[in-house]
């Protein structure tokens, strides 16, 4: 999955991590980051108030790969503290790195999963002893909710960031064939309408449903559908 950096945006500087920095220091943590993983687009977009080297430094490395912060949190419906996540090599590798970068190793993500199939993902770090932690979560895990989901709808609500994380790159002719199908017609019937084979016509539809992440054609018609790339028939 390909990891986009919404701080490089002016859109994401100036507004979400601007956000992050208030929730860091309203609540009194160190650092906080967020990230949206849509399985569909196959695109991961993030943004941090992490220092700018260890940011470039994760990019690079294509960390959010193996990032077991972000893993167990997709895997989840309810926060996820750091303190107990499986000690995987995967998760050496990611916090030794981290604590190279001098960055602390407690720390919490929220997932939050929205109307389109993606999941956001909003993360916060504390420099705080393990004890004094517990207390600060339990004090502040409310409106740590609160703003997992008060950013996620921000950032889908953005045109520019709502067209990166909502569509896959589907063909004009890979809509073409969809909408048809939508209309009822079968495969020979679009081939004799485009001029082309039925059996260009199945590629094409194997296409689309692999860039949809649909197992059947109905699937793939009605993600199109809900994603506006379609209309229904």
């Amino acid at each position: 999955m390909e990891l986009i950096d919404l701080a490089a945006t002016p859109e994401g500087r100036h507004d979400f991590v601007d956000y992050l920095s208030k929730i860091c220091n309203t609540l009194d943590l160190d650092y906080a980051s967020y990230a949206s993983a849509n399985p569909v687009s196959g695109k991961v977009v993030a943004f941090t108030t992490y220092p700018d080297a260890w940011r470039d430094h994760y990019m690079q490395k294509n960390l959010h790969l193996s990032d077991p912060t972000l893993r167990s949190a997709a895997r989840s419906i309810a926060p996820v503290d750091w303190s107990r996540l499986e000690q995987t090599k995967a998760f050496g590798n990611v916090f030794s790195q981290a604590h190279d970068f001098g960055l602390p190793d407690i720390g919490m993500t929220v997932p939050i999963r929205g109307p389109y199939g993606e999941i956001g993902l909003f993360s916060v770090t504390s420099r705080t002893a393990p004890q004094k932690w517990a207390k600060l979560k339990k004090h502040i895990i409310a409106d740590l909710q609160l703003s997992a989901v008060y950013m996620h709808d921000r950032v889908m609500k953005s045109d520019h960031l709502l067209d990166i994380l909502r569509y896959p790159a589907l063909s004009a002719r890979e809509i073409e064939i969809l909408q048809w199908v939508a209309v009822g017609k079968s495969q020979q019937d679009i081939g004799d309408i485009l001029s082309i084979s039925p059996r260009t016509v199945e590629v094409h539809l194997r296409s689309s449903r692999e860039k949809l992440s649909a197992l059947t054609t109905s699937q793939a018609v009605g993600r199109a559908v809900s994603m506006g790339l379609i209309y229904p028939g």
